[in-house]
């Protein structure tokens, strides 16, 4: 059963969304009890160096060719209008206030949840929202799995990567399925990743 209030959050750079990142929140969607899935597009990652990063627009826009038609998707640019770097804890507060009626849900891969202690905050991000976790190649076992507001969601393991594709890209090679076809018509027309 679906809570019409339960958002799961999906955070990255999408530089370029691919098809990995587009099965995993349909998934999410589909099969969990979130009713929809918000793909929130950082700005600026403080553990990434931003060269070869596509401007924030331009990726907020990819992300929202790829899901126009699936209206359990959604693209949020929340990122874009809080002082940078984005920590997930400051956005998480920052929709609570903005929607008080939504209960929040970060999406994360398990490769990730080994590193969560590090994140800010982490603690209130378990106890007060809580993570979906979906399965990674070689990810370490985490003490978190038993945590009761950590969920693992069966899901394929998906190793597309955005470097992948950007060298591709360089290469003048196709990334035909491994992005939507919106999106690398988008990247073949404004010449995205050339450079």
């Amino acid at each position: 059963m679906h809570s019409a209030q339960k958002i799961g959050l999906f955070f990255g750079s999408f530089n370029p969304i691919h098809m990995g990142h587009m099965i995993i929140a349909n998934i999410m969607a589909e099969t969990t009890d979130l009713y929809k899935v918000w793909f929130v597009v950082s700005p600026q990652n403080p553990f990434k160096p931003s060269k070869g990063l596509l401007h924030e627009f331009d990726r907020y826009d990819m992300v929202r060719a790829a899901i126009h038609d699936n209206y359990k998707l959604d693209v949020s640019d929340v990122e874009f209008h809080l002082p940078k770097p984005s920590f997930t804890i400051h956005t998480l507060v920052n929709l609570h206030e903005k929607y008080p009626e939504k209960e929040f849900k970060v999406i994360i891969g398990e490769d990730n949840l080994i590193n969560f202690a590090k994140w800010k905050n982490h603690g209130q991000i378990l106890e007060q929202y809580g993570l979906y976790v979906y399965p990674r190649p070689n990810a370490q076992p985490s003490e978190l799995k038993t945590h009761p507001n950590v969920k693992f969601v069966d899901a394929p393991m998906l190793d597309i990567s955005a470097t992948f594709i950007r060298n591709c890209i360089r290469k003048k090679q196709s990334v035909r399925y491994l992005v939507p076809d919106a999106v690398e018509e988008m990247i073949r027309t404004k010449g995205y990743f050339l450079d």
